[in-house]
């Protein structure tokens, strides 16, 4: 295996982490305080062996001692030390606090541009890696902002100063002691490459071991109900090895890398105290300036070592800052046209219109082929038909989640292009099988933390759809609290709060997507009496799994493959005998899943 990253590699790497530096660029005085503050601090530390060499050639060595001198340099090496520590707590504390506030400022920037994204992007991403861009790779990144800029400054400052205070004391042993930089170079070379294998290894191994984890806990139900613990336990056992392994081998490569410069710099020292000491047996350097020496050399080892090890924060950063880029290029697929203007929401009546449309998920792959279909303001619309015949895409297109390939849609006369979408999606309200949920009280989940809508809306709202009374039943009534998507509620319950959720927020167009698929019958007909209510003043689509539920609707709508093949009323449907009519004479057996 290569030793390092191809060429291409670190480049897009270089140019992603450019991209996210202006994050940090209202925070750049606060970076140029913490480069004062480091020049402070790597100053007291190469100074302090230097005020050691005076006290011992000037008031301990000499033929007359200088007491008086001696507390002198101790009182100002006493200065030096406790300036040095609150140098390096104040930019510590600084340089924490930027990075973190350029971090900060990352991931909501990353969480908000994900949140204008169309309903496509998610289609053909992954939610956990969508979750771990926002979440662990700014943490990463937040490693390049402290630790790697730390490192690089004050590291390579400190052996800037210190080469220069060598050669200031001696520039015959400090010429020796240049030597050991190819050495060092070398040797951080060799296992640069295998520090970077050995924490991409870990990293990776960790990340398997975490996907694996979470897909176990979301199938739960499924392994015990199949008695796959056992096998689970062994498989996560395995993984869970080969983490340990790969942290362990981590770890060993360090501790060499670290033995190696220890070994070389005790070595160094050995030198110095010999070419030293000769010289100062000789008289031809004082002892305090070898006591320095040795203490340089010493120090001189500390701010390679630390450059090295950082080096794998740089690649790390470069990953995860690339990660993160990839997702920042992508500009939302439906955007807000340069003349939309602001509506007067009130004043929509809710004619929906399809003229034309052709839509597909992916190129010449049509779910939906030339439908037309007019929906008059406060009419109650039913939409049926079998797995993939195209119901769930209508729906996708009138919220304008998707945009069509061919054709307008309308609201009130208008294509829904011309309304800004924040307009729009208030306009609408969709209710799904699968409720959506957060976690927060009941109270908060009804008008989706809007605290602009009063509590006596909430309670009314809930009235309407029959769901009052349930949720007065619950410990702590409206203000019960959920998790974990409602797990603490039932299935029936969660759906009536989404009904409540529409009436409270008064949306003029609502969709109704499979919203009752999934109650038993005493709850639907809960449902289905606050429906009729709530459907009374607005335009109301619903997509039935359920014939049942749409039998009294204005006008039905039969999609197959993709097509509009018939509408009308429930009698004229049946009247004509043809699909719909089919799926009535079968109405003991429930629809075909909706898609």
């Amino acid at each position: 295996m290569s030793t390092t990253q191809p060429e291409s590699s670190r480049t897009s790497g270089m140019v992603s982490l450019a991209r996210l530096l202006p994050y940090a660029r209202p925070y750049l005085w606060h970076f140029v305080l913490v480069l004062v503050l480091v020049v402070i601090f790597n100053a007291t530390s190469v100074l302090q062996p230097y005020l050691v060499k005076v006290a011992i050639d000037s008031d301990i060595s000499s033929k007359h001692p200088n007491y008086h001198g001696l507390i002198v340099i101790s009182a100002v090496y006493i200065g030096v030390v406790i300036i040095g520590v609150a140098a390096n707590f104040a930019q510590m504390l600084l340089l924490q606090f930027a990075g973190q506030s350029a971090i900060k400022a990352i991931r909501i920037a990353l969480f908000e541009h994900i949140e204008k994204q169309a309903m496509r992007f998610f289609d053909q991403r992954a939610i956990g890696r969508l979750v771990t861009n926002v979440s662990n790779d700014t943490e990463t990144i937040s490693q390049f902002f402290t630790n790697f800029f730390l490192s690089l400054i004050r590291d390579g400052l400190s052996l800037v100063m210190i080469i220069f205070m060598m050669f200031r004391l001696d520039v015959r042993i400090a010429s020796y002691a240049m030597v050991l930089i190819p050495i060092i170079f070398g040797i951080s070379l060799v296992f640069r490459g295998q520090l970077r294998r050995a924490y991409q290894a870990t990293r990776t191994r960790l990340s398997t071991l975490n996907a694996f984890l979470a897909e176990n806990l979301a199938g739960m139900r499924i392994i015990q109900m199949f008695h796959q613990e056992r096998r689970q336990q062994q498989a996560f056992l395995a993984l869970d090895v080969s983490h340990r392994d790969a942290n362990i081998k981590e770890y060993l490569t360090s501790v060499r890398f670290n033995r190696s410069l220890e070994i070389l710099g005790n070595l160094a020292i050995a030198a110095v105290v010999w070419i030293g000491g000769e010289a100062v047996l000789k008289n031809a350097i004082d002892f305090g300036i070898l006591y320095a020496f040795i203490r340089y050399i010493q120090q001189f080892f500390q701010p390679i070592n630390s450059i090295t090890q950082n080096w794998n924060t740089l690649q790390s950063s470069m990953v995860a800052a690339d990660r993160i880029g990839s997702v920042l290029v992508i500009e939302p697929e439906i955007q807000d046209l340069p003349a939309t203007v602001s509506i007067d929401t009130g004043r929509i009546q809710g004619h929906v219109a399809f003229e034309h449309v052709t839509f597909g998920y992916l190129p010449n792959q049509p779910v939906l082929k030339d439908i037309n279909f007019t929906v008059e303001p406060g009419q109650f619309v039913g939409v049926v038909g079998a797995t993939g015949a195209g119901k769930s895409s209508v729906m996708s297109l009138l919220t304008r989640f998707y945009e069509p390939q061919e054709g307008v849609i309308t609201l009130d006369g208008k294509p829904i292009q011309q309304y800004k979408q924040k307009d729009l999606h208030a306009l609408m309200g969709i209710v799904q099988q699968e409720v959506s949920l957060f976690t927060g009280t009941v109270l908060d989940n009804i008008r989706l933390f809007r605290e602009d809508i009063p509590e006596e809306v909430v309670y009314h709202a809930a009235k309407v759809v029959g769901a009052h009374t349930l949720i007065e039943r619950l410990p702590d009534g409206y203000h019960t609290q959920l998790y974990g998507k409602g797990s603490n509620l039932s299935m029936g319950e969660r759906q009536l709060i989404s009904f409540a959720r529409i009436v409270a927020l008064d949306p003029r167009v609502l969709i109704l997507d499979e919203a009752t698929a999934s109650l038993d019958s005493h709850t639907e007909e809960l449902v289905q009496r606050g429906l009729t209510a709530v459907a009374k003043a607005r335009t109301t689509l619903v997509i039935a799994h359920r014939l049942s539920t749409i039998r009294q609707a204005d006008n039905i709508l039969v999609f197959d493959k993709g097509n509009l093949v018939e509408q009308g009323t429930h009698s004229e449907l049946v009247s004509l005998g043809g699909l719909y009519a089919q799926l009535d004479a079968e109405s003991g057996i429930e629809l075909p899943y909706s898609s």
